[in-house]
């Protein structure tokens, strides 16, 4: 099973636009893919309680078992203020470690309405899974002014598409 990360909790993101049509793109080539999307974090995620297993939240233990369920893991990411958003690293904080990422594999996405499409974003992340023991696919679509080629949930820019779906079929047999 391939889980889909929308990797904000802002609501109508389009980090979550984004991660439905992968899901799509993956569903027409015969791969089933969930989708944990990060709005669905407790308001009460971030609290010290994120340091206490016994405090966990049910619903926040729900997710980490959809993480701990997964094969392979795709990372949308949005870049705010040169990285990703804190929301995403404090829920890698909170999943079981070493557990919940070692060994597994999975690629990364990164979108900006910026000119870089998230490159510094993807970098402090590929750090991260890398010392998690994630084993991270090299091809990193970067989707600049992401804003301006997604329209109705689907990419405006012929390249967007071509470049997701050449990940795509990387990451089936990785």
């Amino acid at each position: 099973m391939i889980l889909i990360i929308s990797g904000t909790n802002r609501p109508d993101s389009l980090s979550l636009q984004i991660a439905q049509l992968y899901q799509g793109l993956l569903k027409n080539k015969g791969q089933a893919a969930d989708i944990l999307d990060l709005q669905d974090l407790p308001m009460d995620f971030a609290s010290p309680a994120l340091y206490n297993r016994e405090l966990y939240s049910p619903e926040f233990m729900a997710l980490r078992a959809q993480v701990a369920r997964a094969q392979k893991i795709v990372f949308i990411v949005p870049e705010y203020n040169c990285s990703f958003p804190g929301v995403l690293k404090a829920f890698i904080d909170g999943l079981e470690y070493p557990d919940a990422l070692r060994h597994k594999k999975g690629a990364l996405v990164g979108l900006s309405t910026g000119s870089q499409g998230g490159v510094l974003a993807l970098s402090h992340l590929t750090d991260i899974l890398n010392y998690c023991g994630f084993h991270v696919l090299a091809q990193k679509p970067r989707l600049p002014y992401v804003h301006k080629h997604l329209q109705d949930g689907q990419f405006t820019n012929p390249l967007y598409l071509q470049l997701v779906e050449e990940q795509i079929a990387a990451l089936l047999p990785f």
